[in-house]
């Protein structure tokens, strides 16, 4: 491995996906109207360290209502562009559709922006989705996702608060 990677692995962006493994219990919020919270659910999930600690990935399960929901994201850090990047699929918001984001250059917070199109017979809307992960302590994070407007407005989507269990 790289000198650059294996310093990333011990004090730097590696290091900050690396405080997300293990198994995982909370609570996720869904709002489809910034104004109404539509539905309040259990989620379990896990995060494990991919590909020799390159990647680290999140599987899921929680539900909407009635409705189970299983998902998958995989999150890295790409040291050339310097870069949090992520891949995202799920049983529910996604559909057959994969959602490909990524941050800001040299942020130091895991945020990554990406975008998906709301299609009907009459209408394409394109829209942004941003995903932050913030840890408000090494046992308890909160994943919270923003859905971005066309028009550029933006309103919490999900909220899923994580306490750790392993």
């Amino acid at each position: 491995m790289s000198e650059k990677f294996e310093t990333s692995r011990t004090t730097g962006a590696h290091f900050q996906l690396s405080r997300l493994v293990g198994k995982w219990k909370g609570t996720t919020k869904t709002w489809f109207d910034p104004s109404k919270l539509e539905d309040e659910s259990a989620i379990s999930g896990t995060m494990k360290l991919i590909l020799d600690g390159r990647f680290i990935m999140h599987e899921y399960e929680s539900s909407f209502g009635d409705k189970p929901i299983t998902g998958m994201a995989i999150y890295g850090y790409h040291l050339e562009l310097r870069k949090f990047q992520c891949a995202w699929i799920d049983s529910f918001h996604n559909g057959t559709a994969m959602m490909f984001s990524e941050g800001k250059k040299d942020e130091r917070e895991i945020s990554v922006l990406g975008g998906y199109t709301y299609v009907t017979p009459e209408t394409e809307q394109h829209w942004g989705w941003r995903t932050d992960i913030a840890f408000s302590s090494d046992d308890e994070i909160i994943i919270t996702a923003f859905n971005i407007s066309p028009e550029g407005q933006e309103f919490k989507a999900t909220e899923t608060v994580y306490r750790k269990v392993n």
